[in-house]
Parts: structure tokens; sequence; C-alpha cells
């Protein structure tokens, strides 16, 4: 054998023996984990798992080791939650202790626990304190960013008619409406929908919850050491993620320049005065590093602009699909536009009361897409007791809301889309504390008031204005996802969109 073969193999077992050792010792001695299956050396669990379905690989462990059980993802060990009352214990009961999130290595690669949606400890709940007020004082929940969403609901409309009922993707309109939603609270901005660095933006966004989604991502999770410098879609991710900061910060230089700290336009305009604040503060006072900087608000915008855009176009793109697979339901929601809302108004929150099955069929449209199905990862800020085990601090924790949402009990045949399943028996909507599209406890989605507003207002104005076709039979139209594993990616497909004719 090659002498040059003989060493890199010596090498390789070298580094996988001390890669061991260095696993070992990191749960060793270190509390009672739940159950699960016996790990591989190196690799642990990761061969028990479908990479193109990660929710689905959890659920059937979750029938061999129970509710909560050990997974070794890699070098990683990780907390699985499966079910309503595992989840809920662990979010809502003992919040506190389960709202640290688990940082993933690309994402700490690129956000450097900054922002909103992967900072801890006081950083988070400063930032996420300081966004949430300044969300609701330009609008959120409020009657102001209703019109603002009923504003932009009527320029979708607008591109839509432009496709003159012809067969069209609706991905980037679709995703354009609540895109600029989000900009005009973040950068007080309207984009066209032709605008080429907009759709460069909407490209970049895009793009990146299909690379988050795929195997690979999984892979270099689970092997960061190993995998960053071999070729791979990691490498387009944090590019992409890197273009948006840098959109990001040239707005913040733009704000900047122009601020009059008297009349705030904006999000980062509030975010600036609130540096400036803080900065007097701690020369007076002589208080510790603010967590308001330039680079924390540039990766704090950039989550509420991410987070704000892709999951509700995404839902406003597989909920139109799923209305073309069903033609039965899409005319039971046209019956109910015009009977509340007629032909000569725009649709409005106040009419959501007097809509239950439209109600119900956006609800069962979260439920059955199953959007984010194991949550963004959750970590343990204590050691914790947990039931009769014992959870060492900084263990990552995966709540598996698909379990939740696809409970068979609470949602009787979870794999038929039926907005039934939000409806009494008198066809009065019923909520469910198992509905948590959005997550649930400490970590709940910030914007979850504001996508739900958009979702009615979106969905009933476009059905007001317009009857979907399919350019294939309803029955053929396939509604499985491409990908199942940071989100659930819906299938590309056409439609047209032909002017609403009430009969």
């Amino acid at each position: 054998m090659d002498p040059s073969v003989v060493i890199a193999l010596g090498l390789l077992l070298c580094m996988s023996c001390l890669l061991l050792i260095l696993s070992w010792k990191k749960g060793y001695g270190r509390g009672k984990l739940p159950p699960g299956p016996v790990p591989l050396p190196i690799i642990g669990n990761i061969l028990q798992l479908d990479l193109k379905n990660i929710p689905e690989s959890l659920c059937m462990l979750a029938k061999e080791y129970g509710p909560v059980f050990t997974l070794q993802l890699g070098f990683e060990r990780v907390v699985v939650l499966h079910g309503y009352q595992a989840v809920k214990e662990a979010l809502i009961d003992h919040g506190d202790k389960f709202a640290d999130r688990a940082l993933k290595p690309l994402f700490e690669l690129v956000s450097k626990g900054l922002g909103i949606i992967v900072s801890n400890g006081e950083r988070w709940k400063q930032v996420r304190r300081f966004s949430l007020m300044t969300l609701r004082n330009f609008g959120m929940g409020k009657k102001s960013i209703e019109e603002r969403v009923q504003e932009e609901a009527k320029y979708l409309v607008e591109e839509l008619k432009k496709t003159k009922g012809l067969p069209c993707d609706p991905t980037f309109i679709l995703g354009c409406a609540p895109c600029n939603v989000i900009c005009s609270i973040i950068f007080q901005k309207h984009f066209d929908y032709k605008d080429q660095k907009f759709l460069f933006l909407m490209k970049l966004l895009n793009e990146n919850v299909k690379i988050l989604s795929s195997p690979w991502i999984q892979v270099y999770n689970s092997f960061p050491s190993l995998v960053h410098y071999l070729p791979g879609s990691h490498h387009k991710a944090i590019k992409n993620i890197n273009l948006v900061y840098e959109f990001i910060l040239e707005e913040v230089k733009e704000h900047q320049s122009t601020l009059d700290s008297s009349n705030p336009r904006d999000f980062i305009d509030c975010f600036l005065m609130k540096m400036e604040q803080v900065q007097c503060e701690q020369q007076e006072k002589q208080q510790p590093q603010s967590e308001f900087t330039i680079e924390n608000l540039v990766h704090t915008a950039s989550d509420l602009f991410a987070a704000g855009t892709e999951t509700t176009s995404t839902t406003l793109r597989y909920g139109l699909l799923l209305l073309l697979k069903h033609p039965e339901i899409t005319g039971k929601v046209h019956e109910e536009i015009d009977r509340v809302i007629g032909q000569n108004r725009s649709p409005c929150m106040e009419d959501r009361s007097k809509m239950p099955y439209t109600n119900a069929v956006i609800y069962e449209i979260q439920r059955y897409i199953d959007l984010v199905p194991t949550n963004l990862p959750h970590a343990v800020s204590e050691d914790v007791q947990f039931r009769e085990y014992i959870i060492p601090k900084g263990t990552t924790i995966i709540p598996v809301l698909s379990s939740v949402l696809y409970d068979d009990e609470e949602f009787p045949n979870p794999d038929k889309f039926d907005p039934r399943h939000f409806l009494d028996e008198s066809g009065k909507f019923k909520k469910s504390d198992y509905f948590m599209p959005f997550s649930a406890g400490k970590r709940i989605c910030a914007g979850e008031s504001l996508a739900r507003m958009e979702l009615f207002l979106f969905f009933t104005t476009i059905l007001q204005n317009f009857s979907l076709k399919s350019i294939i039979d309803p029955k053929d139209i396939n509604t499985s996802p491409i990908y199942s594993g940071f989100t659930k990616i819906p299938p590309s497909y056409e439609l047209c969109f032909l002017p609403y004719k009430n009969m």
C-alpha cells in the first residue's frame, strides 16, 4: 500500500478517536439524559434520520423511545420533545429554562449571536423587548398597520391582473407583498414589484430558505469542523446572508445621515435613537457595554426582514396550491366572501369574526403545511430536571411541532386537508391549544399578530378578485414538500388568476 495512503488513514483514525473521546467527555457525568438509540462513533445517530424528511424520522423514533428522547447528531447531544404534552411542558410550563436558542454552527458563523432570532441571555431580552415595543409603536396589531396591509393587498391584486389570466409561477409576486409590509416598518420604503434590487433580495431569501432546508445543511451543522472547507451549498447560504447584511447596512448609513430624533420614521431610526440614549447613559453612569450597536441593528433588522417575508410568503404560496387542489373548499370561501364582504370594499380584520369558514381554512393551511416542523432549536439555560431526567445546561432541544399540529386525537385524520378541524358542529370557528405554527412560550414568533393579519387580508383579497385555475387536473396536483428540514418547501407550480365573477 502507498505509504501516503497509510499515513492518511492513520491520521483519519487518530482524528476519529480524538473526536470520539471529546464527544464522550462532553456529556460524561452530566445529568441523566432521556433514552435514545445507541449512537455510532463520530456520526452518532445521523444514519437513523432521513435527512430529506427529518420530522418524520423523529416521529418514528418517538414511537420506540417515547415523547422525550436523546439523539447524538455528530458531536452534539440533542433532546427531542414529541407530542403536545412534552412540548407544552417545556416551552410553556418551564418556559424560562427552555428559552435559550441553540446556536447551530452555520447560524453562529454568520450571526455571531446577534439579532433577535439566535441571541441569548440579557442581549436577547433587551433586543426582543425593544423590538416588540417599537413594532407596536409602528402599528403592529393596530389599525394603522392594517391599513398598510390593505394597501399592499391592492398592489398585489394589480400585479396579479398583469398576468392577464395566463399561467404564472406566483413565488416572487406573493413574496413581494409581505416583504413590502415589513420594509415599510423597518426602512419606511415601498418597492415596485419589478425593482431589480427588490427582486434580487427576494431571490436571496428564497434561495436561502431552500438551502437551509436541504439535507446538506444538517450534515454541515453536525460536522462543521470537517466540512466547512469542503464545497457545498453552505458557502452559498453564507454569501447570501452577508449580501442581505450589506443591503441593511447601506440603509442604516442612509438613516444615520438623515435622522431626525424628533420624528422617527421607522424601526432603524428608533434603534439609532436608542443607541444615542444608551451611549449618553453609559458616559454618565459608566454602565457596561450596550447591546445597542450598529452591528446588532444590522442583524436585528435582517432577522425581522427575513422572518417577516419568507414565512408569510411561503404560507401564501403553499395555501394557494392547496386551494387549487381542493376547488370545493375554494368555492365555499368565495361564497363567504360574497356574503360578508361583497365586491365594493376591501376586506378588513373586522370581517374575520363573521367569516368562520375562511378563518378555519387559513388555520388549516397553517396546520397542514406545518411550515417549521422541528421549530428553531432551543437550548436549556441551566441544568433542568424534566420529568425523571436531568438535562444539562446548554443541551439542544428540538420541539417537534409536527407532532402537535398532526395530533390525531385533536385533529382527526390529520393527513387530510380539512377546515372542519377548526369548526364546531354548528359551523362556528373553534380555537385549539394544539395550533402552534408560530411556536409557543418565550420564543414565540415576535411577528405573530402581523402574520395572522397578512394571511387573512391577502388570502381574502386575492379570492375576492380572482378565481384560481390549475393548469392540470386538481386530482393530479402534488402538495408534498420538496424539502422537509428547517422549513417545508412547497413544490413549484403554475396557476392562472382569472377575474372573479360573482354568480
